[in-house]
């Protein structure tokens, strides 16, 4: 028979975040041997305690929701008792009304998220097949106005008076005495 319980414990702070991980490894360790399961890792970090315990006077808080056996709880309290590193920890049962509301919103979240996503996905997608429509249509209409273009320049022959007007980047490298003559 499964129960949810929440763990709390403060760590010394003079402990490494690899003995943290330690601790919490071993934590999971513990629960998985016993067939639980880990529903959260809320870790707080550094914080000032209420009264000093064993002369520190902060802690490192973490909290951990799970899905036990009553008989993963007492192994649980034992490592934690003979840990030198753990300051205070305290099992605790969770309601069950509590708990199944929590479950209940998370569901709808999830599914609220799920759903955001759906939509979005077929946005983009309305937005790419219009993109693909419209694209192949600025093609087809580029290609005429390019040959209405050139069949515009070989229709008009070109004639030995009509001088090609020069463009005013052309022009500015130009030195002046040139300009006049290829305008004239």
């Amino acid at each position: 028979m499964t129960r949810d319980y929440e763990l709390a414990f403060i760590l010394n702070p003079e402990v490494s975040e690899e003995g943290t991980r330690a601790v919490l490894e071993r934590v999971e360790q513990i629960v998985a041997n016993y067939g639980g399961q880990i529903v959260k890792v809320n870790q707080w970090g550094r914080r000032r305690l209420a009264y000093p315990i064993e002369r520190h006077r902060d802690g490192f808080y973490i909290f951990i929701d799970m899905i036990l056996t009553p008989e993963t709880v007492i192994e649980l309290e034992r490592m934690l008792k003979v840990s030198e590193v753990v300051l205070r920890h305290m099992v605790k049962k969770r309601d069950a009304k509590a708990v199944q509301k929590e479950r209940e919103a998370h569901a709808a979240a999830a599914a609220a998220a799920e759903e955001k996503a759906a939509a979005e996905a077929r946005e983009q997608a309305a937005a790419e097949a219009q993109e693909q429509v419209s694209a192949p249509a600025e093609a087809t209409e580029e290609v005429p106005a390019e040959a209405s273009a050139e069949s515009a320049t070989e229709a008009a022959p070109e004639t030995e008076t009509e001088a090609p007007s020069a463009s005013s980047s052309e022009t500015e490298n130009v030195p002046s005495a040139v300009e006049q003559s290829v305008e004239a």
